[in-house]
């Protein structure tokens, strides 16, 4: 495939191209190109001029168009699912579920922009009236991760269309091939050239063209620390604008009290998900001594039973991306078996038919985790569950928030006072009590501490990517 701007596919100047590859078998199945700083600045000047029309444009026209965009993105539902099952390994019908998922999430922001309001306050004088309103901030930056490529990137694009701005994408090395086929559908569904352009590469080569670049007034990133660091530190050079969101490493705190049959099918169900590649899955848990060894059996045989769906087969989960990611599940288990935990499941590379030629790692449970073990002290990134034991909620609290994380956090625990009272202890931005659903669409989405700055979903989302203007009016009143 080829790089999507300004309405058309454009390779590389210099024709490099990077590969795609399936993780269940390690086979190239397509390549993109290898953009640098000129595609950069080619992108960014397309999504400038078209800001000029766009962000002129009424609410009710953009809806329009967006709306168009949403309902041809869910009519591409099994091809864009296809692409993404093919480039991330997540069995099909996830994939299908996370670009529906991602139409709703659109037409959300669509709705949050007809609401939208300016202000006049009334405290004037005669022939004085002051005017609160909001602009579209200008060309936004979206960078993504490969986890959730269409979900994480509608969490900015939906957000930044309706709010008037247009936007240039750089998706995953890992994924690319989604975000590429879904700017070519919004534009076959009626968004103007050069609104949503998509460009391909490294993040220290195109990424970084497009952060330093002049133009956009903000960046938009969901990935690791150490990057967000970087991308902050770049735009404060031009005082861009930032929304980061960064990693996790969340913990769940379970009660003496808790209802273990809720809480371990919620942390199995969630701290396994896409192979537990995704930020805000539950990866720590302190369990209180008295139903310690009652909800480790609880939790080993519902994480046991998941099957794991190997190349061309199906199954409950799939492999992990890439090797990098696949390694650091296998390191920190074996850190933690050698430093004295017990691995009550899981724990080591799956091999065999279907399985030798990709990154499988089987979901892991962790028993005796202790705080020098590399799964207390750094995001995992994949399905593997580290599991302490405590001697009291306080201290489980304590634990919880010693971590540079505060992403999100879980507590289970039927005295509702005690569960609320530990839910507002939780240094984190999303907090769920008594069971795991997924974020809402609704509902502000993001971190603190170093789990990043800012909000995405809701109105809260295209709030993000407002300026606000006043305007002072004066006038001669009659007589």
């Amino acid at each position: 495939m080829e790089m999507f701007i300004d309405g058309a596919w454009v390779a590389a100047k210099s024709g490099a191209t990077d590969p795609v590859t399936d993780p269940s078998t390690s086979e190239v199945f397509d390549t993109v190109p290898r953009a640098g700083a000129v595609e950069a600045d080619i992108a960014i000047n397309a999504a400038q001029a078209a800001f000029q029309d766009w962000s002129q444009r009424t609410m009710a026209e953009r809806v329009a168009v967006l709306k168009t965009c949403g309902k041809a993105m869910l009519e591409s539902a099994e091809v864009l699912g296809a692409a993404l099952h093919r480039e991330l390994g997540r069995p099909l019908a996830g994939c299908i579920a996370e670009i529906k998922s991602s139409a709703a999430l659109l037409d959300i922001y669509t709705e949050e922009g007809l609401r939208l309001h300016g202000e006049m306050p009334i405290a004037g004088g005669a022939g004085e009236k002051t005017i609160i309103t909001r602009e579209p901030v200008g060309v936004v930056v979206a960078i993504t991760p490969f986890n959730f490529p269409i979900t994480l990137l509608m969490f900015k694009l939906g957000a930044a269309l309706t709010a008037g701005c247009t936007v240039v994408a750089k998706p995953s090395e890992d994924t690319p091939t989604s975000t590429l086929l879904l700017a070519e559908i919004f534009h076959k569904a009626g968004l103007p050239k050069g609104a949503f352009n998509v460009v391909t590469g490294s993040g220290l080569e195109v990424g970084e063209a497009l952060v330093n670049h002049p133009i956009p007034r903000k960046i938009a990133f969901t990935g690791g620390g150490v990057a967000g660091k970087a991308i902050a530190a770049a735009a404060a050079g031009t005082v861009k604008r930032v929304t980061l969101e960064l990693g996790g490493h969340c913990p769940a705190i379970v009660c003496a009290d808790a209802d273990l049959d809720k809480a371990t099918t919620a942390i199995a169900r969630h701290g396994t998900a896409n192979s537990g590649q995704f930020c805000y899955r539950v990866n720590r848990i302190y369990v209180e001594r008295a139903i310690y060894e009652e909800f480790l059996d609880k939790l080993t045989a519902k994480v046991s039973a998941l099957t794991l769906a190997p190349a061309g087969g199906e199954g409950d989960l799939g492999p992990m991306v890439n090797e990098k990611i696949f390694a650091n599940s296998v390191r920190q288990s074996e850190d933690a078996r050698d430093k004295g935990a017990r691995v009550l499941c899981g724990g080591s590379r799956v091999t065999g038919a279907g399985y030798d030629d990709g990154f499988y790692f089987p979901p892991t449970i962790l028993a005796d985790v202790t705080d020098e073990m590399l799964v207390l002290q750094r995001e995992t990134f994949g399905p593997v569950l580290g599991i302490c034991v405590v001697d009291s909620a306080r201290e489980a609290l304590e634990r919880a928030n010693n971590s540079e994380y505060g992403l999100a956090g879980f507590v289970f625990c039927r005295d509702l006072a005690k569960g609320i009272m530990l839910c507002e202890g939780l240094e984190a931005g999303l907090v769920w009590l008594n069971d795991i659903q997924r974020s809402s669409h609704y509902a502000p989405f993001g971190g603190v501490k170093q789990s990043g700055m800012g909000r995405e979903k809701g109105r809260w989302g295209v709030e993000s990517y407002l300026e606000y203007k006043t305007i002072y009016l004066s006038y001669e009143v009659p007589e």
